[in-house]
Formats: C-alpha cells, sequence, structure tokens
C-alpha cells in the first residue's frame, strides 16, 4: 500500500506572510498525523522562506508516523538533517532561488558528491531517497551511488495528464520498472493532485511513498484540511 506524506512547507509560507505562529506549523504536523496522514515531509530551503531550520528542530519530536526531510544537500542542510535523524531525507538538487522543485539530479553527473552523501545518511541509519526524471537508466545509478530510493518528478506527468493520461504516465512506467528491476524502493511527488493521483497509483502500484503539498494545502483552503487529507488517501486506496 503506497503510503501519503503530507508537505507542510506552504502552511509555513502563510506563516511567514504575516509574522507571528499563525498558522502554527507544529501543531498543523500534528494535526495532519492525526487526520490519517501517514508522513510528515518538509523542505527547508537556504532563504527559508517556508519551512524553517527551527520548524524542523521542533517537529522531529512531535512526529509519531514518518519524518522526510527533503533539499539540496548543502552543508547546512547535511548538519540538520544529521542533528535531526528524520526516518527519510530526500535529495533534491533545487537551486537556492527555486521558486520550488523543477528537475531531478543527472545522477551520473554528480555520482561521487552523491555516493559521498548517501553514505553520510547511510552511516546513520538514514533512508536516502534521490529525486529524479523519468530516465530509466537513473535507477541503476542511483543504486551506484547508494540511495535506497528514488522519488519520481511527476510534474510533467500533471502536465500532461488531461490531455493523455497513457502517454503521460508512460515514462514514469518504465522508469519505475527500472527501479524495481535494481532492488531500490519508489517515492513520486510534484503536482500530484486528487484529479492524477488515483491513475498515477494505479499504473505504477509498487509506489511506496508519495508525498503532496501544494495541492493538499489549496484543495484544503475549501474542503478544511481533515476532509482533505482523508479525500486523498481515498484516492490511494481506489487501486
Amino acid at each position: 500500500m503506497t503510503r501519503f506524506s503530507v508537505n507542510i512547507n506552504k502552511i509555513a509560507t502563510l506563516r511567514n506572510a504575516r509574522g507571528g505562529n499563525l498558522p502554527d506549523v507544529a501543531k498543523a504536523a500534528v494535526d495532519c498525523e492525526r487526520f490519517g496522514a501517514e508522513g510528515i515531509t518538509v523542505h527547508p530551503r537556504p532563504d527559508q522562506r517556508h519551512i524553517r531550520y527551527s520548524d524542523v528542530r521542533q517537529i522531529r519530536p512531535l512526529i509519531t508516523t514518518e519524518f522526510n526531510i527533503e533539499g539540496n544537500p548543502i552543508p547546512e542542510f547535511i548538519d540538520l538533517v544529521l542533528e535531526v535523524l528524520p526516518d527519510q531525507v530526500t535529495l533534491v538538487p533545487d537551486a537556492h532561488d527555486a521558486i520550488t522543485s523543477n528537475a531531478g539530479w543527472d545522477i551520473p553527473a554528480h555520482r561521487d558528491f552523491l555516493a559521498r552523501v548517501c553514505k553520510i545518511f547511510r552511516d546513520k541509519g538514514i533512508r536516502t531517497s534521490i529525486f529524479i526524471d523519468p530516465i530509466p537508466e537513473m535507477a541503476a545509478a542511483a543504486r551506484a551511488v547508494g540511495a535506497d530510493r528514488v522519488e519520481l518528478y511527476t510534474a510533467a506527468y500533471a502536465e500532461q495528464f488531461p490531455a493523455d493520461p497513457e502517454k503521460a504516465v508512460k515514462p514514469y512506467l518504465e522508469t519505475a520498472k527500472a527501479v524495481r528491476e535494481v532492488g531500490l524502493g519508489l517515492n513520486a511527488g510534484h503536482d500530484l493532485n486528487l484529479d492524477n493521483l488515483a491513475y498515477f497509483i494505479r499504473t505504477i502500484p509498487w509506489i511506496d511513498e508519495v508525498s503532496i503539498g501544494h495541492a493538499v494545502i489549496s484543495d484544503a483552503l475549501y474542503m478544511g484540511l481533515e476532509k482533505t487529507i482523508q479525500a486523498y488517501l481515498a484516492e490511494i486506496r481506489k487501486i
């Protein structure tokens, strides 16, 4: 069964727009779990425009399911991960000024660097996932550098889905098969929503985890957070 991790970055974005502590990000993380989320994802960036390093430290002891930290493994990020020891770290090659993640790793081009980072986290018992585009060759490359999982960057799927779902999912299915063949775990995320989620998981039912943030918080404006989380869980379980 695919697990559902809620990315709470957008809750922090709302808080930061006004200052203070409303909404309370730590409380939101706890409430997401209480409403059925099977994990919490955060993606701190150097400019701290949404989730801050201090949030990560505050949230970590409150999580009772699974805690996933995403980010570019710059030295400060590595130090944070080693301090809080999440269940999973997802390596994302986003620039410091990126609005949102916009590409996966070219793993062969960064082989030595990624191998060093994966070893650092593996030695601490932290599951390591590498964010990749739907390119089958990246599966073996991820295994070679010591990753435990990869996360499929699903923005292209979401963009193409309304016009042709089968065409949109095809490169992801091919990559997912390659990932399974080399024995790695499989995550997915970015622009997945209530319209395209069930089809994606039904096509690739061996996905271990999806992490979704922007769409969840957007839907929660109309449906409420609890009903939204339950709606996403229902989509995941349609298979």
